[in-house]
Order: structure tokens, then sequence, then C-alpha cells
């Protein structure tokens, strides 16, 4: 194990093609690394500590900033394989020849474009709150957009309307969220720009578009997958999940109860567990 965590690992930067990429990499000395694909307006200081840290006891993990994204240059893509081949191209930067992803709601999008494009890169796949192109919109909840970008920087009261159920348990696990990922105080992340919030909207769109046979190209998603979700996601709703998980050929899925968009940081130990011993596993995963 290195010494740094999710609260001490340095930010560092890599370049490629003219974008200098903000990262972090702490955790397990060797072993397959983890690289996380973050959510709308995220960056690496929007990850839970809780879950970044528990999953690097046993594997090296990779944060990174997508270009454009707070702390790195260039601009940020408005298409999802835009989003994948940048980071393609960063995990190269890094010497990285084979990665397990773990992409949560568009950083989910961004990695099923990354299986498809870059398959050699990819080992397993982890999608979170996520949606196949051109997936399901009904149930998402009208004022989505305007919470999400009704704030410079997005609040606690954003986060617990978009990414928690209304009930008192998954609003306090929301809370408790909020204070593990602000426990970061030393050189974090600067928000998120407006120009990259309408670049990801624009990549939102054209991911809600479809091209040929819809889900098709999910058949060619050959890694195997773990597809997670709350039970009630009313950013990508859950339906979204069953889909992918139906139509990628090695996918199993997990749903957990009184939770929505942010189910992976209400249930975090659970998250961790199941997530570990999916990775580690060398044989077809099983919810236990």
């Amino acid at each position: 194990m290195t010494s740094d965590d999710h609260i001490s690992a340095p930010t560092k930067f890599a370049e490629a093609n003219g974008i200098r990429y903000a990262y972090r990499r702490f955790g397990a000395a060797s072993g397959i690394p983890l690289l996380f694909l973050q959510h709308w307006r995220g960056g690496m200081d929007h990850w839970d500590p809780a879950v970044t840290d528990g999953l690097a006891a046993g594997r090296p993990v990779v944060l990174f900033d997508n270009a454009g994204v707070a702390a790195s240059s260039g601009q940020t893509p408005e298409t999802m394989e835009g989003f994948a081949d940048n980071a393609a191209a960063f995990a190269g930067a890094l010497g990285l020849t084979q990665v397990d992803v773990l992409g949560f709601s568009i950083g989910g999008h961004a990695a099923q474009a990354l299986a498809l494009r870059h398959p050699p890169l990819v080992r397993r796949l982890v999608i979170v709150g996520s949606k196949p192109r051109a997936g399901v919109d009904e149930g998402t909840h009208p004022d989505v957009l305007e919470v999400g970008s009704r704030h410079e920087v997005p609040t606690l009261e954003d986060f617990l309307y978009l990414f928690f159920e209304p009930t008192p348990s998954s609003q306090a696990a929301g809370r408790g969220f909020w204070q593990r990922r602000h426990r970061r105080t030393a050189d974090v992340d600067p928000p998120t720009s407006q120009a990259t919030m309408k670049a990801q909207i624009a990549a939102i769109l054209d991911w809600g578009e479809p091209r040929g046979e819809r889900y098709a190209e999910l058949k060619s998603i050959t890694q195997p997958t773990l597809v997670v979700n709350g039970s009630h996601d009313i950013m990508c709703p859950t339906i979204n999940s069953y889909l992918l998980a139906q139509h990628i050929p090695s996918a199993e899925l997990i749903i957990y109860p009184d939770s929505g968009h942010g189910a992976l940081f209400q249930y975090a130990p659970l998250f961790v567990s199941q997530v570990a011993q999916f990775l580690d596993s060398a044989v077809p995963f099983q919810v236990s």
C-alpha cells in the first residue's frame, strides 16, 4: 500500500495530445488499477472517500478530471466517445495498458463507450446510475436539469434532491456522504466551469440519440460487467440499469433499496464489498 489515501493523495498531472490531465493515484502498490469516471459537473473531490479508500485497500485507484473539467486543461468533449477517447489517452500517458473501470452517471455512459472503442484497455466494468445510448427517459424528474445547474457550485440541498430519496434514512445517508466528501480541505479541485457543464449537457443529449438498432452495441461489450443502481433513480431512471444488464452479455445487476442516483454512496460499505468481490473474482460474480 502507498501511504496516500483519498484525503492526502497529491494532485499530479499527465499530458496527452496537448491536454494536461489532473489526477490522483493511491491505494495498493500493485494490481490492475481501477479508473474512476465521474458524474455531471463532478471532479475528483466529488467521490466518496468511503468508496475510493475502501476499494483502494485491494488495488491501485486512479481518479482524474477529463478535459476541461476542474483542474484539467483543454476543451470538454460534447460526446461520450470524446470522453472515452480522452480517458484512453490519459491511461496511455500513465503507461497503463489495462484497467478496470468504474463509471458513475455520465461516467457510466463514458465507460460503455470506452469498452466499445478501446476494448483491450478495459478488463472489467462497473456501471453505476447510468443508461445505455438512447435509453429510457420516462421517470426522469422534470426538475433535474434546473436543480443540477441552478448554483455555480452545487449545494448539499441539490445533492440531497438529485442523489437521494426523500426518506429520512436516505436523506441521513446523503448528509453523511456530504460530510465525508468534504474531509479533503487542501489541494482541492476548482469547481467545474459553466462551459464544461454545457458541453456535458450536449454530450448527454447526444447519448440520448439512437445509432442503428437500439441497444445492439451493448452486445459488443464482452467484458464482465457489474451494473448498480438505486431502486428509484430520478436522474437515470432505474429501468436503464435493467436494460444494461439484459443486453450486456456478461452482466450482473445489483439494485439497492430506498435509494436513488447516489446509491453507491448511501450503501458505501456494501457497495465496496460487492465491487471488490466482482473485480477479484475469477468466475462469474454472484450476489450473495
